[in-house]
């Protein structure tokens, strides 16, 4: 389920359309050109890529993924946010769906968000434990129906999601038997401890989201002094090795341990229009990124 053969960390180093301020939330900002962002992508040096939300690549699996190899990149995972705690709600064919596509291009990942049932990522309800009950047991239903289609389902702990912090994150490590996708920037906003993660858990880690913070406003977010979405305008995300995450512990404590999964770089990002107009173009910070990767490939022992 992850790439076998794919033992030097370089050459797991995947993109995701978000680095790009292509995502799946009404409004989030100027939305590029799947041309554009699928080949910086490949200029870059990136090995593949997360297929990105609904509308960015086109719908139909087979030409899903002929996009992709005409642009010279492998296709990872699909990020799916579907609600989970629902007991009138069955998630599974919407994520059946996903995985049709996933399976059509080679990938390897359903990456799940336990969404609220609304838009964005700026408030949530409380669950209750019945609720919890269901989610949990939703994991494990989704769970083992990628595993019959060859896949890894991965439960990714996100900002503004039901399964958000750290005491979430251990809920659902306890509670269910799905793999973690570790992103190092929501958790840490959501409160919870990535390098502690990585360090504790490493056999349940199956996918992992590479993302560096700037704490001052992850702190901003947790108080309530400012909205998800307002953070990430304001730079909440900066390129590897800029922040507060310590990305080379973390790697190193994953590749130590024997993970042999994908590193898919992301720096969440808002546009606010086309860059030729702003004078910000996100492939700078992708390609700043990718350096800061390949130099820890450089010093990280490849794994068994």
């Amino acid at each position: 389920m992850t790439p076998a053969t794919a033992t030097s960390l370089r050459v797991r180093v995947a993109g995701a359309p978000i680095s790009w301020g292509v995502c799946e939330v009404p409004g989030w900002g100027h939305q590029l050109d799947p041309a554009v962002v699928l080949g910086q992508m490949s200029e870059v040096g990136l090995a593949a890529t997360e297929f990105g939300p609904d509308g960015f690549l086109p719908d139909a699996p087979e030409a899903k993924a002929a996009v992709l190899r005409d642009a010279g990149l492998r296709a990872v995972g699909q990020f799916v946010p579907v609600v989970l705690h629902d007991p009138g709600h069955d998630p599974l064919p919407v994520v059946e769906e996903a995985m049709t596509a996933l399976v059509a291009a080679g990938a390897s990942t359903v990456v799940l968000a336990a969404a609220t049932g609304g838009d964005g990522y700026d408030a949530r309800p409380v669950l209750d434990d019945e609720q919890w009950a269901t989610l949990l047991a939703s994991l494990d239903r989704i769970a083992d129906a990628a595993a019959a289609q060859g896949l890894l389902a991965t439960l990714h702990p996100h900002v503004g999601t039901m399964v958000e912090s750290g005491e979430e994150t251990d809920r659902v490590l306890a509670g269910s038997r799905i793999a973690l996708c570790l992103d190092t920037g929501h958790l840490l906003i959501g409160g919870g401890d990535p390098v502690a993660v990585a360090a504790q858990h490493p056999g349940r880690i199956g996918h992992v989201h590479l993302k560096d913070v700037r704490v001052d406003l992850a702190r901003q977010v947790q108080r309530g002094d400012l909205t998800y979405t307002d953070a990430v305008a304001a730079g909440m995300y900066v390129p590897l090795g800029a922040g507060d995450v310590d990305i080379a512990a973390i790697v190193g404590a994953l590749e130590a341990a024997g993970y042999a999964g994908w590193y898919v770089l992301e720096q969440d990002t808002v546009l606010s229009g086309p860059p030729d107009e702003t004078g910000i173009d996100p492939v700078v910070d992708v390609r700043a990124s990718v350096a800061h990767i390949l130099a820890l490939a450089e010093t990280t022992p490849v794994n068994p």
